[in-house]
């Protein structure tokens, strides 16, 4: 199972959750960090992913062409200039028209308040999560018709 991490700045986010994921998982996922800049790219790095790309060419590269299982990211993924300007139109778009899960991290930021996710901590919000994409193993598993992603 790949599972890709997308953030920006220094991806605090991506790098907490990539060592819980990798933690929870070992080697039985691999990590691709798809930082919006160099210094989170390197950062979900430090802290486990296996590989990264950087930067909207990259990350375009990535998404176009190596769907991954899932992707996770704060909320800001998902809008043209979220993530404090970071996120461009084409990396929101392809977030969004992958034909993949994605987990997406609910911040009240930014004057948009999530109903039901006020009182979630960032521990709480990445074990559901993570509980997510261990069923998600659990029913690939019990297919046994999983292809393994190119990257695998």
């Amino acid at each position: 199972m790949v599972i890709a991490v997308l953030d920006g700045q220094g991806a605090g986010i991506g790098r907490e959750f990539i060592k819980r994921l990798k933690k929870e998982f070992e080697d039985k996922i691999k990590v691709v960090a798809l930082g919006t800049n160099k210094v989170a790219m390197q950062n979900m790095i430090k802290n486990g992913a296996d590989v990264g790309y950087c930067g909207e060419d990259e990350i375009v590269y990535f998404l176009t062409n190596f769907v991954p299982d899932a992707i996770v990211g704060p909320i800001g993924i998902l809008s043209c200039g979220g993530i404090n300007g970071e996120i461009t139109a084409k990396i929101a778009h392809l977030v969004f028209s992958l034909d993949c899960k994605k987990y997406i991290i609910p911040l009240n930021l930014h004057g948009i308040f999530i109903p039901g996710t006020v009182n979630l901590s960032m521990k709480e919000i990445f074990s559901q999560i993570i509980d997510d994409i261990k069923e998600t193993l659990k029913k690939k598993n019990e297919e046994n018709s999983y292809l393994p992603h190119p990257l695998e």
